[in-house]
């Protein structure tokens, strides 16, 4: 089995497209779970952990871009996490600290799994996947980069570069949970993400993602009946409600059925708007 250390990413570049079959290593922490369970034969690798230009995070106006090889443990520091609390949240949940060591948030978006914990934190933030081949460069809306179960919009010569995060409006807050077996090392049931500005009990704009729910991350369209109202209780339970029975499609598979999924996504989704709102 051939392995690759490019150093740099002209170089990784330049393995990929003469072998655009070869498997993409960040962290390896869901490629060799695949490899070990028989589910996924290796031939080649090109192994990223050394293309210093994936590492990287930059910060300008206000926008954020995270190389796709930085890890969740550096979404967990100051520079990352200070500016967006919700990433932070999801990542903090990912694994034991071994696993959010290794794993990286590109593997995490190109590995497209439903349950991905990362997919709904960024996609309330609008997030924008940078994908690069020796062809040139594009950018990918993160709702359209999903494309179904496990699989994405990426060529077989691309590598995904980084992930861009515009600036966030003032006053937003946002925050995370997801429903498991256990609260760590185990594949989420359901997730779910929010992203909310309000002020005097007043919700200005919202955006709400889950994952588990359907054959891909997904977003929350029916949370948007909630903006420009002050909404109590019951309305906030509507809204869950509404958002659990018609933006997702579960399906009963050896980790939970679909009825729980719905019933677990309305009540993280009640709880999470609660919260939020007292916070504003």
């Amino acid at each position: 089995m051939p392995v690759t250390v490019p150093r740099s990413l002209d170089d990784a570049l330049d393995v990929i497209a003469s072998d655009p079959s070869a498997d993409l290593l960040g962290g390896g922490t869901d490629l060799m779970v695949a490899v070990n369970a028989g589910r996924h034969r290796l031939g080649s690798v090109v192994a990223l952990d050394r293309v210093p230009e994936l590492r990287a995070v930059r910060v300008r106006d206000g926008h954020i871009e995270i190389g796709a090889g930085v890890t969740f443990t550096d979404l967990l520091e100051p520079g990352i996490a200070d500016v967006l609390p919700g990433l932070a949240q999801a990542a903090r949940t990912v694994g034991s600290p071994q696993i959010r060591n290794a794993g990286t948030i590109g593997g995490n978006l190109a590995t497209a799994s439903p349950a991905g914990d990362l997919a709904p934190a960024l996609l309330v933030l609008d997030a924008v996947v940078h994908l690069r081949s020796l062809r040139g460069a594009r950018e990918v809306p993160l709702a359209a980069f999903f494309t179904g179960y496990r699989r994405h919009a990426g060529a077989p010569d691309e590598l995904i570069e980084a992930v861009f995060v515009p600036a966030r409006p003032a006053g937003e807050r946002a925050a995370f949970a997801k429903a498991g077996t256990r609260a760590a090392q185990s594949i989420a049931k359901v997730n779910v993400a929010l992203s909310m500005v309000a002020r005097d009990g007043r919700i200005d704009r919202l955006a709400g993602a889950a994952g588990a729910v359907a054959d891909r991350p997904v977003r929350l369209p029916s949370l948007q009946t909630l903006v420009g109202t002050a909404p109590s209780p019951p309305a906030l339970l509507a809204a869950a409600t509404a958002a659990a029975r018609s933006d997702c499609a579960p399906i009963d598979d050896v980790r939970s059925t679909a009825q729980y999924r719905r019933h677990a996504l309305q009540r993280l989704l009640a709880a999470l708007l609660a919260a939020l709102l007292r916070e504003a």
